[in-house]
Order: structure tokens, then C-alpha cells, then sequence
């Protein structure tokens, strides 16, 4: 139980960095009353500064986004799972929700469903998914299964010795539509969608072609989170669409690697900002640790050591997320969460193998493919000794049906991948005035105005890939 601190004169005692941990944890706990009560006797404090006020407000803003997340009643979650389920018995749903496979949150002692939970339960349960009474497949990319791409990939980077190979051109546009009448009409919206860099022998050839509005600014090569910046006005009952288009090429990437030659990493200058924890969502807790100890072992090769935690997380099963920004430690979630999407999972693989001395950082971006789909994707890279920094993708994970590719993606990438990040939640240049959409990831892109930031209700993006012909001549940028 929280309780709001008073003065004798019944005046809120100044805020501290303890009242912000007590309104976290009432956010987490689903004591949102409780939560904005602190909340507003912190904003009530004349001397608080604004980097604290900003805090306490996100905190406000983070309950609205938990809300527009866990949308449906349980008669609602049972509703959509018996769309699938017809002959659904009250209790088969009681014993999934026990058993945690339905994803909720209890918000001052309502019980809110994740809006995906009856989607993303027919993913986590197999025996939820044998009572579906229709079965479709689920949409899943190429890649993420055994595919020709991935013994091309192999294939060349042997042949050849060069890690990157196999490349793929690439043209795309996307686009970021805000809503109608979302701002008064004549008030500039900043919007930042996502670029990628230059990344020798990853993604090269990045050819800018054009802009809607046609000015623009394009963040430094050494943005890790880079993007390009467009503004133009709102006018009234139109929406307002903000396209970037550009061409590059994407290579494949394959390590042949002999875990005995592989050895333990020397902490140097380039490689500590990638060990040890980084808070928020790279912590070594507790249950990390036992993790971690479970499934490692009395490994030291830090190769093997690596396959195992790979293992462990693969085994974690997909499934649509949850915003980030809503999450306060997002490898401890996937760690108990019972399921966990592509960052979720890498941020989970990154703290354990960072917990046994293994560096390890992050990339993110979009996939696309020969036909229609595409997503928004997050992977990683670690550094073995002597390969240095290689690819990781626990996501999409071990390939079965042939043992040369099995471990294909724990060394290796198709080249079917665009990174627009080398980092988790940088800062965007131009700088972002107000709190971001998504403050750990950027795929989907950014929009704001004067008056705050526009969120993910009220705008929209499209992303579109569409493979060219490899002998094209492109310039670089």
C-alpha cells in the first residue's frame, strides 16, 4: 500500500528521486490512483526542477499508454478467443488465464486485458492453438525458417573469406500520416522517420532520392538512432503525410566460427560501454543470475557459453508486445513474462550474455522480403575474440533441418534486413522536444508539435521494400 506524504500544514513535502520510485512502482503494481495522487502532489512542488517534472509527468503519460495497451474486459478476451474457439469453456479460459498464457494487467483491482492477448495466446499454447476450429497460418517472414538465402549466404562467405556477402538492392519509401485535425490547423509538426547508416560491409550504397515535404534534414553518419527530420503545417480536416525514398545495398552476413579458438574479452576502451549492466533494461537481478546459472552451467568457453543462452531465450516463445515505453525493465519482463517479441528477447540475451563477460549491444530495424511482407525487427551483435563483433538474431533462432545452418543466426544475418539503430534509446538529431512515442526503439518513426508529442493513436506509418536489380551504380551518402 502507498501512502501520499503530508506536512503538518497538509502540504505535499518536496519531491525526491524516492517519491519517482513509489509512483513507478505503483505504475507497475497497477496502483494508478495511488500513482496519480503522488504524481500530483510532486507536480505541486514549486522548486521541483524540470528533469524531475518531466519524470513524474511520463509516469502520468505512461498510465495513459497502459490503458490504450490493456483495452479489453475479461468477457471481451473471452469473446475474441471464442471467434477462433467457438466451443470455448469457461474452464479452458480460467486455466489459461492461471496459467498466465493471456497477458493482463490489474489497474486499481480491474483486470485489463493485453488487446493482443487472445491473438497471441494460439502462439504461446500449443495446446490452445490445437482448438482453434479454423486454423490459419500465422504470417511469418521467409527468413524464419530454413531458406536458400541462408546457404547462399554460407555458401559465399566461404567460398570468398569475406564476412558480407550475398547483397540485395533495395528501394524504399516510408512514409508517417498524422491524423486529421490531431493539431489546430497551421501548427507545425516535426516528424523524424528513420535512415539508415553506412555500415562497410552490412549496408552500403545508401542513395537519398526524395522527400515529401521535399526539405529535409538527415541526421550524421554517427547518429545511432538516425533519422531523417521533415516538418510542414496541419491544415484543417486533412491528414499530413510525411514519405522519405531512398535506395541501398544489404549484404548478408556469415562468421565461420571455431569455438576453440575462441577467448575470453579484454575490457578495453571500445568494449566496456557494452558490458556490465545499463539501466533501466539491462540489469543483472536475481532472477537473471539464476537464469543465467541454469542455463550455462559449468561452461567457460564463452562460444559455448553464447549457444547456450541463445538456447535458453530462443525457447521463449514469440508474441506480439506491449508498448516499451510502458515496460521499467524490459529484459526482466521477457524473463517472466512467459513470451517476449524480437527486442524483448534481444534486450533478455544481451543482460545475460553481458552477465558472463561476453559485450554485447544492439540493432533494430525493418525486414522485408522478395513478396509483400515486412516488420519491424530488433537484433544484436556481440564480440568473441579473435571474430570480433559479430551478428545475433535469438528471434528468429536456431534453424532446423540442416546442422551446417543450425546456428546460422548466432554468428550470421540474411541480408533481407534494413538497421536504422546501432543503439537503444539515443537521442535523435534534430533533438526531440517532447518525450518520445517510443523511447527505446525507432522503426516506425516520430511526430510532435508545440504542444507535446503525438502518439501511436494518432498517426500512422507505411513501410514498403522493393528489391532492384543489383547492377544498379549507385552513389554513397
Amino acid at each position: 500500500m502507498f501512502v501520499l506524504l503530508l506536512s503538518p500544514a497538509g502540504v505535499p513535502f518536496a519531491a525526491t528521486k524516492d517519491d519517482l520510485a513509489v509512483v513507478v512502482r505503483a505504475v507497475d503494481d497497477g496502483h494508478f490512483a495511488t500513482a496519480e495522487k503522488h504524481i500530483g502532489a510532486a507536480l505541486g512542488d514549486a522548486g521541483l526542477n524540470a528533469a524531475d517534472r518531466n519524470a513524474f509527468e511520463f509516469q502520468r503519460e505512461r498510465m495513459r499508454r497502459i490503458h490504450l495497451d490493456f483495452t479489453l474486459s475479461p468477457d471481451e478476451a473471452k469473446a475474441r478467443i471464442q471467434k477462433q474457439v467457438p466451443d470455448l469453456r469457461d474452464d479452458e479460459f480460467a486455466a489459461w488465464d492461471a496459467a498466465g498464457l493471456l497477458e493482463h494487467y490489474v489497474i486499481d483491482g480491474g483486470k485489463r486485458y493485453f488487446s493482443r492477448a487472445p491473438s497471441n495466446l494460439f502462439r504461446i499454447s500449443p495446446q490452445a492453438a490445437a482448438r482453434r476450429a479454423s486454423p490459419k497460418p500465422f504470417i511469418d517472414g521467409p527468413m524464419e525458417r530454413l531458406h536458400p538465402h541462408h546457404g547462399e549466404v554460407r555458401t559465399q562467405s566461404l567460398a570468398s573469406g569475406r564476412t558480407g556477402v550475398a547483397p540485395r538492392r533495395v528501394s524504399v519509401t516510408q512514409t508517417l500520416a498524422v491524423n486529421a485535425d490531431a493539431v489546430p490547423p497551421g501548427e507545425m509538426l516535426r516528424a523524424w522517420i528513420p535512415y539508415p547508416r553506412a555500415l562497410p560491409g552490412q549496408q552500403e550504397n545508401i542513395e537519398f532520392i526524395r522527400s515529401v515535404p521535399s526539405t529535409h534534414v538527415i541526421a550524421p553518419e554517427s547518429t545511432l538512432q538516425r533519422t531523417a527530420y521533415l516538418e510542414q503545417p496541419a491544415h484543417a480536416g486533412k491528414a499530413t503525410t510525411f514519405s522519405i525514398e531512398y535506395e541501398m545495398t544489404v549484404l548478408g552476413q556469415y562468421r565461420a566460427i571455431d569455438a576453440d579458438k575462441v577467448t575470453a574479452a579484454v575490457a578495453t576502451n571500445e568494449l566496456a560501454p557494452h558490458l556490465g549492466e545499463r539501466r533501466p533494461h539491462i540489469v543483472f537481478t536475481e532472477g537473471i543470475r539464476k537464469f543465467s546459472r541454469a542455463a550455462v552451467g559449468n561452461e567457460t568457453n564463452p562460444y559455448r557459453i553464447a549457444q547456450k543462452l541463445f538456447a535458453a531465450v530462443d525457447r521463449i516463445p514469440w508474441a506480439g508486445a506491449r508498448e516499451y515505453s510502458t515496460i521499467t525493465n524490459i529484459s526482466d519482463y521477457a524473463l517472466h513474462a512467459g513470451h517476449a517479441d524480437c527486442g524483448q528477447q534481444t534486450l533478455l540475451l544481451m543482460t545475460l550474455l553481458r552477465l558472463n563477460g561476453i559485450p554485447a549491444r544492439w540493432q533494430s530495424g525493418m525486414v522485408y522480403s522478395d513478396g509483400s511482407y515486412d516488420n519491424l525487427h530488433d537484433w544484436g551483435w556481440m564480440y568473441l575474440a579473435p571474430y570480433g563483433w559479430v551478428p545475433m538474431d535469438v528471434t528468429t533462432g536456431r534453424l532446423s533441418g540442416n546442422t551446417e545452418l543450425e546456428w546460422f543466426y548466432l554468428g550470421g544475418l540474411d541480408a533481407y534486413r534494413i538497421a536504422f539503430n546501432d543503439d537503444y534509446g539515443t537521442d535523435f538529431v534534430p533533438a526531440k522536444q517532447h518525450v518520445r512515442s517510443e523511447t527505446v526503439d525507432s522503426q516506425r518513426g516520430e511526430v510532435e508539435w508545440r504542444g507535446g508529442n503525438l502518439y501511436f493513436d494518432q498517426w500512422d506509418y507505411t513501410f514498403k521494400a522493393v528489391p532492384q536489380p543489383m547492377n544498379t551504380n549507385r552513389g554513397k551518402q
